[in-house]
């Protein structure tokens, strides 16, 4: 699979903003969390030196963390489009027969339940960076500190962005268990980024 981040930042700027349906809402808002996370990962790069000797274990652990975030977010992109891609798919089956129709009809709730989860796990990347923020916001530069807050501000956006998605794909499934679970996991998840985000801004705000 290609990565949709190979293509220049043009590109994808004007394909967002053409009529193609993808990259939608829920990879635009990975990207947008990919952007927040690249800045934990500045300010990070920014505090290593002598001055910065005490943090020096912390500081590389959370480069190496960011880092797998960074990388999970661009694959998240991909696979979110991909996703998008096999729910058209589902809705173009042929329904003549009443055979046709059951098959459909699976692959469309199949479809809907793959595109709830992926935004779900983009989420979960996005409260994962924040968690990091919120570290590195004592700790960071100070010079570049504001930077961890507007990393900190970015992610609880994607993740207030891509979580859209699945509120408009649970009136869609049938299965109750998993419209329930899935909501829950939303509300939690907006709650947790929120909590994550205010404290790293706080922290943040005390030392500029």
């Amino acid at each position: 699979m290609s990565r949709y981040f190979d293509k220049s930042l043009a590109t994808i700027l004007e394909e967002s903003a053409s009529s193609s349906p993808t990259p939608g809402g829920g990879s635009v808002a990975a990207m947008a969390g990919s952007f927040g996370a690249a800045m934990i990962s500045m300010v990070a790069n920014l505090t290593k030196g002598e001055k910065y000797a005490e943090h020096q274990v912390e500081i590389e652990a959370i480069l190496e963390e960011i880092a797998v975030v960074m990388t999970t977010l661009e694959a998240q992109v991909d696979e979110d489009m991909a996703v998008f891609g096999a729910f058209m798919d589902a809705l173009k089956m042929p329904k003549g027969s009443e055979e046709e129709k059951s098959i459909r009809t699976k692959a469309i709730q199949n479809a809907y339940k793959t595109a709830t989860l992926s935004p779900l796990e983009i989420a979960d990347t996005c409260i994962k960076a924040t968690e990091l923020a919120l570290r590195l916001a004592p700790l960071g530069n100070g010079s570049a500190i504001s930077d961890v807050g507007v990393g900190a501000i970015i992610l609880d956006a994607a993740l207030r962005g891509v979580l859209l998605a699945v509120d408009i794909n649970l009136p869609g499934i049938k299965d109750q268990d998993f419209v329930a679970q899935s909501a829950h996991r939303r509300d939690a998840q907006i709650e947790k980024s929120a909590k994550l985000c205010h404290e790293a801004v706080d922290i943040v705000k005390g030392r500029l």
